[in-house]
């Protein structure tokens, strides 16, 4: 077991000696139980697409649900995360928040082999799938503590841009897996879907019980490959203290509109596509969405520290509402297209993965150095509530109205009012704040 007595990432010949190996290696063990964590938290967003064809008895309504409740307990479970990891250290919460969503992916698996499964027990699974979503804001507020200050940014960028391509990483390889009996009779019986031009069988379970492996492995890899490090408990009355803060809750406000849009679009994009075009098979296409998404954020981080912070959001929340209407317009009988519908998510995707690395860089500004880790594991949380009413509103919307058009509508009004906050308070000459100040 890895034990370090002193850690100083600031003094150099310490740093040089040895604190950049050990840091650099419980980056890439983080990075690896983050990706698999968000690949779990994003498995309904596929495995709903086939339920009601191979035989569950859900609305679309409920099906859409199933995509929401994980982000739900993914935000309920996300302040808690950050500040457990500062308790029990790097290693510990690594190790238990990654081999505790054993418990899910083998619960979903097992339920997925029953069609008669009560809609009530999938409820409960899906928002165990939601565990794997706390997982960013603790290994978030773990990684920096390993790195020197000026090294931090990028440190951070690399585990929160690495980790967030679990979302593609689970809408790549699960359409995959639960065409082929990878588990045999371990597996279970498949369900027979109705193609069209015949039957298929599927193996929806697959898509489940595929992410037990690198769980069980990457959890080991924290064990025995992470470290605590010797730090003071921080004082928890010390990081309420932003809920004090009015600033805290406008940039929660735009938190959600960034990373909220990203994980929200990510679970609601594969039912979107098969419900306004149901004759194109989408399914492989599906996972360049949030990949764009998380690609963009790192993209944001750069942006941002160049330019600043403010401005590239504005501009990032200007492009988003252009990319709502661009889909709105391809919905509309008479222009409705696919080709132009596919690119004005993707536009949606990129500019918001931007708008959540630049957003993130003005934590420290706003806050300064001893309140933005509580301020960011806050403004995560509330940023996950997101993922829960954004496919929501969908359902919500398609019961209602029968189109989506409402709910987009609603988007367009939010990324509005978003824009006026960054706007008023942080980037105009006169600001409360002056984010862009030196930029």
């Amino acid at each position: 077991m890895n034990q370090t007595n002193y850690w100083n990432p600031n003094d150099a010949p310490f740093w040089e000696s040895k604190g950049k190996r050990i840091a650099n290696r419980n980056l890439w063990i983080s990075i690896c139980n983050l990706l698999t964590a968000f690949s779990v938290w994003q498995i309904w967003s596929i495995l709903s697409l086939q339920l009601i064809d191979a035989g569950f008895n859900y609305s679309t309504d409920q099906v859409y649900m199933l995509t929401a409740i994980p982000a739900l307990t993914g935000a309920m479970v996300r302040f808690f995360y950050s500040i457990g990891v500062t308790y029990l250290g790097g290693k510990t919460w690594t190790f238990l928040s990654s081999i505790i969503l054993l418990v899910p992916v083998l619960g979903v698996g097992w339920a997925l082999t029953n069609t008669n499964t009560p809609y009530s027990i999938m409820v409960i699974l899906a928002a165990l799938c939601g565990l794997g979503g706390g997982n960013f804001a603790s290994s978030m507020a773990s990684i920096g503590t390993f790195f020197p200050r000026e090294r931090q940014g990028a440190a951070l960028g690399i585990n929160g841009g690495l980790g967030n391509l679990g979302v593609s990483l689970a809408q790549f390889i699960i359409p995959i897996v639960i065409t082929i009996p990878i588990f045999g009779v371990l597996g279970g019986a498949p369900q027979t879907i109705d193609t069209g031009n015949g039957t298929m069988s599927v193996w929806l379970q697959n898509g489940a019980f595929i992410w037990a492996i690198p769980i069980v492995v990457f959890s080991l890899l924290a064990l025995f490959g992470m470290d605590n490090l010797p730090l003071e408990k921080p004082k928890l009355s010390s990081q309420l203290k932003v809920f004090q803060r009015k600033h805290m809750y406008l940039m929660t406000i735009l938190y959600i509109m960034s990373f909220g849009s990203f994980i929200g679009y990510s679970a609601a994009f594969p039912l979107l596509l098969k419900g306004e075009f149901p004759h194109i098979s989408t399914i492989q296409l599906v996972f360049l969405g949030p990949l764009l998404g998380a690609i963009g954020r790192p993209v944001g981080g750069y942006l941002a520290d160049k330019f600043g912070g403010a401005k590239v959001s504005l501009l990032d929340v200007c492009i988003m509402v252009i990319g709502i209407l661009g889909i709105i317009f391809f919905v509309q009988e008479g222009t409705k297209s696919f080709l132009g519908f596919f690119l004005s998510f993707l536009l949606l995707f990129a500019s918001g993965g931007i708008a959540n690395g630049s957003i993130f860089t003005m934590f420290p500004i706003i806050f300064g150095p001893m309140e933005s880790p509580a301020a960011i594991g806050l403004a995560s949380a509330i940023g996950a509530f997101g993922g829960f009413f954004i496919p929501s509103i969908f359902g919500w919307s398609i019961e209602a109205t029968g189109n989506v058009s409402l709910a987009l509508s609603i988007f367009v009004v939010y990324y509005v009012l978003c824009a006026v906050v960054i706007w008023y308070y942080y980037s105009r000459k006169n600001a409360e704040i002056q984010v862009d100040l030196k930029k």
